[in-house]
């Protein structure tokens, strides 16, 4: 691991990739209902376009963005529209969703759409027809794709960051992109670059998956000014801010953008799917999702259409084991844990993680010692501990002021070494909620 590229602080859980790292991504069967929320990205949810009795063909524009900040929602499989109501949501919310009868008798083959070469695509026009397939961030934040490409005037990007990390732990559904789709990535870069503007771009990828690095290595084009550089593998490299310090050595301010700094980040999986809609115009309607953990009897990498229920991944992966005990969405350090079998997977989901219960063995919340470890652990240098505090004392907007909680990005690695078992990352949680109501 020495000289390789990294960031100051972080912790380093038990990766536990080997449970499907090896295993090759499997086409998942459609399921019988399809149920799609219209908020499944970051800014406002979509709007819908269908009503009940509303026959779909699979990659049909079903609600479009209501903003700058939205997307589109796409029909995953052929089928009847059944109703909009209010469905369960991987949030724990009750949101707007659009259920849809799939069709057993349909091929499930994609409408054709008629998308331009993205050679002849104008660079200001290019990120209209990014939007229009309805791409998000796929490494778990979901922000519209269209939205990162169009940066501010006064902010031009230098270069573009491809996000292969996928430090969290379980997770392997990145890794697969790189080694069953390099040409795709690679196609993917040379679109974001033009729209962005700029010639050269870097991959990053922790040095866990040499066979990633070497595949991303063997394929890249000669005519590309891209480097694929391997990082230290610790987490959480792969969030945005660390994986700009680990590869620019540049620290994005308080507040600001990474087009701030000159930077852009983009999930290597997102970067597939956008060469994905110029090659066969498929807009974004499922994604490698990776089924793992010791409580699930079968476990792999699926390319599972966006929408179809949890329940239905369980019961093709063999169901669970005996000694189940937790499903989460995510990996373990922030991933979302659910209480609801007819939750839909959703665009931002890269995994299904099942626990036992040795596991998720619940532990005393002792008092606070002191010890510092969470202000070593955190990456942003912020001071968990008092935070913690506050949260505590309901002092939310003091949090904000005067512990700058805004710039918390949640990723756990507080309450991951904290040895009193304080649920700092959960209290931060919490008090951003809070927040918003007061708002």
């Amino acid at each position: 691991m020495k000289g390789l590229l990294s960031f100051k602080h972080g912790v380093h859980p038990p990766e536990n990739k080997d449970i499907t790292a090896g295993i090759p991504s499997q086409r998942f069967p459609f399921p019988k209902e399809i149920v799609l929320p219209l908020s499944q990205h970051i800014g406002t949810p979509a709007e819908a376009l269908v009503g009940p009795g509303d026959r779909v063909e699979r990659g049909d524009v079903i609600a479009k963005a209501a903003g700058f900040i939205s997307s589109a929602v796409h029909a995953t499989a052929a089928g009847t529209v059944k109703s909009i109501e209010l469905w369960p949501h991987p949030s724990g919310n009750m949101v707007p969703s659009i259920r849809i009868d799939v069709d057993p008798n349909s091929s499930q083959m994609q409408r054709p759409r008629i998308v331009p070469r993205w050679q002849d695509v104008p660079e200001t026009e290019l990120s209209k027809e990014i939007a229009k397939a309805g791409i998000v961030g796929l490494g778990g934040a979901a922000f519209p794709s269209h939205v990162k490409l169009c940066p501010p005037k006064d902010q031009p990007v230098e270069l573009l960051l491809v996000n292969g990390c996928e430090c969290e732990p379980y997770l392997t559904s990145d890794h697969r992109v790189m080694l069953e789709q390099p040409d795709k990535v690679y196609e993917g870069i040379r679109i974001e670059l033009k729209a962005l503007g700029i010639s050269r771009a870097v991959i990053g990828i922790e040095a866990n998956k040499p066979d990633a690095i070497e595949v991303m290595e063997k394929t890249r084009p000669d005519d590309l000014d891209v480097t694929v550089q391997p990082l230290k593998v610790k987490y959480p490299q792969g969030a945005e801010k660390m994986l700009i310090k680990a590869v620019m050595d540049r620290e994005v301010p308080s507040g600001a953008l990474p087009s701030a700094i000159g930077a852009m980040v983009q999930n290597v999986a997102t970067t597939a799917n956008v060469a994905n809609v110029f090659a066969s115009g498929q807009p974004l309607i499922e994604r490698i999702i990776t089924v793992t953990g010791r409580g699930i009897r079968k476990p792999g990498n699926y390319v599972i259409p966006f929408g179809t229920k949890l329940r239905d991944v369980i019961e093709h992966c063999g169901g669970l084991t005996e000694d189940a005990a937790e499903i989460v969405f995510g990996g373990p350090m922030m991933g979302q844990g659910q209480a609801d079998f007819n939750v839909p997977i959703l665009k931002a989901n890269g995994g299904i993680m099942v626990l036992t219960k040795d596991e998720c063995k619940r532990q005393d919340i002792m008092p606070c010692i002191r010890c510092g470890k969470c202000l070593d652990a955190c990456p942003i240098f912020l001071n968990p501990q008092l935070m913690g505090a506050m949260a505590r004392a309901e002092r939310y907007e003091e949090m904000v002021t005067e512990a700058n909680l805004n710039d918390c990005m949640l990723c756990g690695c507080c309450s991951y070494v904290c040895p009193s078992n304080i649920p700092l990352s959960q209290l931060f949680v919490m008090s951003k909620t809070q927040l918003r109501k007061i708002a």
